[in-house]
């Protein structure tokens, strides 16, 4: 009897997207009043692409921005490998870096991202996630959404977008949220997305 819950357990949690997803210790006691203001880097690109890259960014972006507390000051995608320092401008605390693998295949896409959130100041990783999964190019859902960032960043990337949603959303729901103060609150709301 018992073999059928645990069978069960496994196969619910194979269809995950997430793969894995863990917070440094300290975040509690350090980290939540201090990391608030983040940019969002792409690197490497996916399949090459400067501008699919820029989708997963801006996406990642627009989503941290709605759903979770940082301060999101800016989003880019690299082919170059990733100089932190470079990165890290005035103001910000922290790297969300994305590093995708994409692969078009038939009519879907294969996605996987690792993410890791890391600290300005001293190059710590605060927070870690791994998402992935295969979907379908096209989505009903979102054909609005698709088009919609085929238009910022060039029709060919519309493909990658129902991937993009499907891995980004689950993963970036992991990341912890700082405690923002009523300045930051005012600071957030002028935030472009």
């Amino acid at each position: 009897m018992r073999a059928l819950p645990i069978s069960l357990l496994v196969i619910l949690s194979s269809c995950s997207v997430v793969k894995m997803s863990r917070l440094a210790p300290g975040w509690e006691t350090d980290g939540r009043e201090k990391v608030k203001r983040i940019a969002v880097v792409v690197q490497p690109l996916p399949e090459g692409s400067e501008k699919t890259g820029a989708m997963l960014a801006r996406v990642a972006r627009r989503y941290v921005h709605m759903k979770r507390n940082f301060l999101v000051k800016a989003d880019s995608a690299k082919a170059a490998d990733l100089d932190r320092g470079a990165e890290c401008a005035e103001g910000l605390d922290a790297l969300l870096w994305l590093q995708p693998t994409a692969r078009a295949q038939g009519e879907g896409v294969e996605l996987s991202v690792k993410a890791s959130l890391i600290k300005c100041a001293d190059g710590a990783e605060v927070w870690a996630s791994e998402a992935g999964g295969s979907f379908k190019a096209y989505d009903e859902g979102l054909k609005e959404v698709a088009a919609n960032y085929g238009r910022e960043n060039g029709a060919e990337v519309e493909r990658y977008v129902p991937a993009a949603m499907n891995v980004l959303r689950p993963m970036l729901d992991t990341l912890p949220d700082p405690v923002l103060t009523e300045a930051d609150v005012e600071e957030k709301m002028t935030l472009d997305e």
